[in-house]
């Protein structure tokens, strides 16, 4: 048995649960904190996504029924608890998510954590103008260097569909970037 299959089993056993859910959150914690962290841009706010995402995970495991990897699994209910915070917020401030996603990029100069310049600012300016799906192509592939493949299972569509959609993506950061 594998250990991603064996990991699935301890985390739906009763007697097993609760370490194997703490290895899972050792093992995924960082890969997730980062692939959150290009939506909502706020140190705070990716933590309550995270958390967020790390509480579905554990209700849900059982609901898991391995057609996909359990990271892909897990990236899905991220990724779908990312862009829940972002339409919350949206809906909340009575904007739209492109102006919360601009207010987060402003924010992101007064962040602690953030360490990038000007250049890393603009870039995130342009990927925010993006629409929904290719800034999810983007930061997958451009941040994380996912495959295809894995992006395919992470967001239910093609391969073909995800490669056209990062292309455009790429014209659009890089026109932005040159033009604005």
């Amino acid at each position: 048995m594998n250990t991603e299959t064996q990991l699935v089993a301890d985390l739906k056993s009763e007697s097993k649960r609760h370490v194997a859910f703490n290895d899972l959150v050792t093992q995924y914690k960082e890969r997730l904190y980062w692939h959150i962290r290009h939506f909502v841009k706020s140190h705070d706010d990716t933590d309550d996504v995270l958390q967020n995402t790390f509480i579905k995970i554990y209700r849900n495991i059982d609901n898991f029924k391995g057609d996909s990897k359990l990271f892909s699994w897990m990236y899905r209910i991220a990724t779908n608890e990312a862009l829940t915070f972002i339409n919350k917020r949206a809906k909340e401030m009575q904007i739209t998510n492109e102006e919360v996603q601009d207010l987060a990029i402003a924010n992101l100069q007064a962040d602690v954590y953030f360490e990038g310049d000007d250049i890393q600012l603009k870039l995130q300016r342009a990927i925010a103008r993006l629409p929904e799906k290719q800034q999810l192509v983007f930061n997958m592939k451009y941040f994380q260097d996912l495959k295809y493949k894995d992006m395919s299972e992470i967001l239910e569509t093609s391969e073909g569909a995800l490669k056209a959609s990062y292309h455009i993506a790429v014209k659009k950061v890089e026109d932005y970037l040159l033009n604005d």
